[in-house]
């Protein structure tokens, strides 16, 4: 019988074959990364993308993403991204000393120029992330509904046009996702009507577009978030409570209890509202967002019925 040969080449591509077959069910599984600067955004993409990309927040749990210092492998990373989501207003202020591709760049509160709000130069601690300044622009903008809704939009058109995910699929989510906002914005619109005789003090300034939206009256301090405020700060707070004849005290994240007590010998009704840069432990954005309105709301009808 005779016997058959291969050639030499044929060999080599027969090899190639099972090679690329070996390798591609592991390539068709990768997908797009989307990195964002804090938690409403991850939010937002991740509600938009669905399965379609993985949506990375890199930020540590315990860190303020607003002065979050990435390291070598997390700058890797983020440059590696198809899309990095930025919220714009001076938010993330390592963004402006990192080298990152600009055509994978979408700054989401580009179209809201027109309605930044200006701050006050402060410059203060927070632990051991040194001094730096609330200045320029507040940039918390997603703790208005609408401009998280406007954030939301940016976020849906940079996908579409990078084709990350079905055109048709987007508009559905963005669909809903408008739906969930602006039913947070009616019921706090109706919620905080009676709030905006109160006077309201918060222990950080983060909240300056939820109180425009809302027409609120709210005074800052600049406390640590969580810790227990010091004499100095306390006798700060009481001063600036006779002031403003202050009812409601918000909180940046819970306090130990003495603080709490501490804020009620002031006739102030305290209220934990975290600003949401990073995730609440077991609880959605809209969730955690429409928490905090119910719970303002509640306090305002305390202080009336008392």
């Amino acid at each position: 019988m005779r016997k058959l040969t291969v050639s030499p080449i044929l060999k080599s591509l027969v090899a190639v074959a099972i090679f690329l077959c070996s390798i591609g069910p592991v390539a068709a599984q990768e997908k797009p990364r989307v990195v964002a600067v804090n938690y409403p955004l991850q939010y937002f993409a991740d509600r938009l993308l669905g399965d379609s990309a993985d949506v990375i927040f890199p930020v540590p749990a315990d860190v303020d993403p607003s002065y979050w210092r990435p390291s070598i492998a997390d700058i890797s990373m983020i440059q590696s991204a198809d899309l990095i989501l930025l919220n714009g207003a001076g938010f993330a202020t390592w963004v402006d000393r990192v080298s990152l591709p600009r055509t994978r760049l979408v700054n989401t509160s580009m179209a809201l120029k027109d309605r930044f709000i200006v701050t006050e130069s402060i410059t203060h601690s927070h632990g051991d992330g040194g001094e730096h300044a609330h200045e320029g622009l507040a940039s918390y903008l997603w703790l208005d509904p609408m401009l998280a809704l406007a954030q939301a939009e940016a976020i849906a058109t940079a996908v579409v046009a990078r084709n990350l995910a079905p055109e048709a699929e987007v508009a559905d989510r963005l669909a809903a996702l408008k739906s969930d906002l602006e039913r947070l914005d009616a019921k706090a619109r109706t919620a905080l009507s009676g709030a905006q005789d109160v006077a309201i003090i918060a222990t950080h300034p983060r909240y300056q577009y939820f109180a425009r939206r809302y027409a609120l009256s709210i005074t800052t301090l600049e406390w640590e978030a969580g810790a227990m405020p010091t004499f100095a700060e306390l006798a700060e707070l009481e001063r600036r409570a006779g002031e403003t004849e202050a009812r409601i005290l918000i909180w940046e994240a819970a306090p130990p209890e003495e603080a709490l007590v501490a804020a009620q010998s002031l006739g102030l009704h305290s209220v934990i509202f975290p600003p949401l840069a990073q995730e609440e432990p077991d609880i959605a954005f809209d969730a955690a967002l429409d928490r905090a309105i119910t719970a303002i709301s509640n306090a305002v009808s305390q202080i009336s019925g008392g």
